[in-house]
């Protein structure tokens, strides 16, 4: 029995180990959903394997009062094939990042100042919602609605990572009110009134 475990656990190793060194993205190539095709070895440099663009606070001058910079696999291309990545987030005073959801990867926050209110809703619908200080980390399962709020009067900021180096990233309030959808199809689905949902098209760009 054990001498079967033992080449059980050698086969499912074997499977997972990496038969490269890494895969530098070929940004020039295009992206499928296995990520980006490999640039040549002889190409690759350390700087393929360094990202600076974490280090400025992003722009905050948005209807959402936030920003969040990416270093993912098409910013970063050393991530390509690693999964994993990550991103700064900025929220000013009043700052949210609305109802939103990473199909391709689960999140861990972790706030570097200020306070962050966050929250993810369950499959069940079940809130699970805290208000996260300095230093203190949440995790945000694959594929959940989630959301992100400064809980404080001035600047937040906080780092995320993702299990994958390409998270995908749908935001529900501009799925829903910053496309060509007619309102009256919007009002159909959601159950708001009509001028609510034009106010909100207005806002976000949409038509229709």
């Amino acid at each position: 029995m054990f001498k079967l475990l033992f080449v059980f656990a050698v086969l499912i190793l074997s499977s997972n180990a990496s038969v490269q060194d890494f895969c530098v993205a070929d940004l020039k190539g295009p992206e499928s959903p296995a990520g980006y095709s490999c640039k040549s070895v002889t190409k690759v440099t350390v700087n393929d394997f360094v990202f600076s663009g974490l280090s400025a606070a992003g722009n905050t001058s948005n209807v959402i009062k936030a920003s969040v910079s990416p270093a993912f696999a098409a910013q970063f291309p050393g991530l390509n094939g690693l999964g994993l990545s990550a991103a700064r987030l900025d929220l000013a005073p009043g700052g949210v990042v609305p109802f939103h959801t990473h199909p391709g990867a689960s999140e861990v926050l972790l706030v570097v100042q200020g306070s962050i209110t966050a929250a993810f809703v369950s499959s069940t619908n079940t809130v699970y919602l805290k208000t996260i200080k300095k230093g203190e980390l949440m995790v945000f399962p694959q594929g959940l609605l989630h959301f992100q709020v400064n809980a404080v009067g001035f600047n937040s900021v906080a780092y995320v990572f993702f299990s994958s180096s390409n998270p995908g990233l749908q935001i529900m309030d501009f799925a829903l009110f910053a496309n060509d959808l007619s309102t009256k199809l919007v009002e159909a689905t959601t159950f708001l009134d009509e001028a609510q949902i034009k106010k909100l098209k207005g806002v976000l760009g949409g038509t229709g």
